[in-house]
């Protein structure tokens, strides 16, 4: 799980991503943006699973109503289906068995300018739930682990998955954004100081820790 600047991500995906929701903006793959930060204007989840429940986009701004207040809409005035209702649509085919779940690229806002690559994911499911206001959607994204050959890195990176947000942000925050053995702010990615192969916790912020990807690859190989 790789923390990166907006410039990378964009140089990454060859384009500047704008939207939170971008179904087969890649043909192949997906893009979503999230937040579980206290100010994100939806409500995303990192689960404890490692599945990701994330939060649909509001109607888009008009002088008659609130995008706040009013349901999130499946489709745009013309007829046409909003991101939204691409997503649902996916879901809803891939649980009908008309075909695979769609591969989503996730990336998730640790902080102004600092995202944290988070893989791909399969989405597996959609469906609308009433906030307390209006309905909003909620689509959950599955861990996609079929490129990974190797067990032992299967295992690490599975978990590494599954650290929780408030730790992320807390060793992030804590580390100073910089690499624990030199100090590099490039490459940068959640290690496991105790791997959780080996009994160490993912949802403690003692048994995370900043390396970048040199000395993640060294302290990997003391572990093999």
């Amino acid at each position: 799980m790789k923390i990166i600047s907006y410039q990378e991500l964009a140089f990454n995906e060859a384009m500047q991503v704008q939207k939170g929701m971008n179904f087969n903006v890649k043909k192949s793959y997906s893009i979503v943006l999230m937040s579980t930060l206290k100010n994100a204007p939806y409500a995303d989840k990192l689960l404890d699973d490692g599945i990701i429940e994330y939060e649909g986009h509001d109607a888009r701004k008009h002088d008659s109503y609130h995008k706040k207040e009013v349901d999130q809409p499946m489709a745009n005035e013309t007829g046409t289906l909003t991101e939204n209702g691409k997503f649902f649509q996916a879901a809803d085919n891939y649980k009908s068995g008309k075909r695979e779940p769609a591969k989503i690229k996730v990336y998730r806002k640790l902080r102004d300018g600092v995202w944290v690559d988070m893989g791909f994911y399969d989405l597996i499911d959609a469906y609308r739930v009433h906030d307390g206001k209006r309905k909003v959607f909620k689509f959950l994204l599955k861990p996609n682990f079929d490129d990974i050959k190797e067990v032992e890195e299967f295992v690490d990176l599975e978990h590494n998955r599954m650290i929780p947000g408030e730790v992320q942000r807390e060793v992030y925050e804590r580390d100073h954004g910089k690499c624990t053995q030199c100090g590099s702010a490039e490459n940068l990615h959640f290690d496991h100081i105790l791997p959780f192969s080996k009994g160490g916790s993912s949802k403690v912020a003692t048994n995370i820790q900043l390396l970048c990807a040199k000395h993640n690859l060294q302290k990997g190989a003391k572990f093999v």
